[in-house]
């Protein structure tokens, strides 16, 4: 058995936003290792609508009294799709931006605790643009997100961090595509937060910290 306190930092990928379960891929993603006997205290700190920017201004006050010593504690990052949402024609945070942004955002996360970085899902861009609410329109796009995630990956490396492409293996999901369709075309339903939580759980790098 492996105890670990794990905060889950992001936006409202992370946080779940169109689940009727309201567990989004982290709380299916615990479930499945408790009903396996790990002891996980896990804590959603995803952010509706947040930009890279505007979690790497909060997420270490937030992580902080969660994750007391001397207990066994961990960061999984997931964070980039409101980067490349466009309002009014203009990224909300550029790519440069975002890179910077990341890059000493993980690297302090780094130096401080164990962290895995899951990358950005694909949308359904059929579906856009995206309105979250009155008078604001967002406009997402899968090709912007496959180059965020293209450069989110080579920082990895650079960072020696384990880093979660899910592009190729979401893209032609029939599952995850049924999900956004049902759901509001940036966030899926339940079953496509179920794929993501099976690709995380059985992720070498995941696999590493309980098994």
């Amino acid at each position: 058995m492996t105890e670990l306190r794990i905060c889950f930092v992001g936006d409202s990928i992370t946080n779940g936003t169109g689940d009727d379960k309201c567990l989004g891929w982290p709380g299916r993603l615990c479930g499945a290792e408790r009903r396996q006997g790990h002891d996980i205290t896990s804590y959603n700190l995803g952010i509706r609508a947040e930009t890279s920017e505007q979690i790497a201004n909060r997420w270490r006050v937030e992580c902080a009294p969660r994750l007391p010593e001397p207990y066994p504690a961990a960061l999984v990052f997931s964070f980039g799709v409101n980067d490349m949402a466009e309002e009014n024609g203009t990224l909300r945070v550029s790519k440069e931006r975002s890179l910077a942004t990341a890059k000493q955002l993980i690297a302090e996360a780094r130096d401080w605790l164990p962290v895995l970085w899951v990358g950005p899902a694909p949308i359904n861009d059929e579906k856009q643009p995206f309105s979250p609410g009155p008078n604001r329109s967002y406009s997402f796009s899968t090709d912007r997100l496959i180059d965020l995630s293209a450069v989110y990956s080579a920082l990895a490396k650079e960072l020696n961090v384990p880093y979660l492409d899910l592009m190729a293996p979401l893209l032609d999901n029939d599952q995850w595509n049924l999900a956004l369709r049902a759901g509001d075309g940036v966030h899926p339903t339940g079953p496509g937060y179920a794929v993501m939580a099976d690709l995380i759980g059985t992720w070498s790098a995941w696999r590493s910290w309980l098994d």
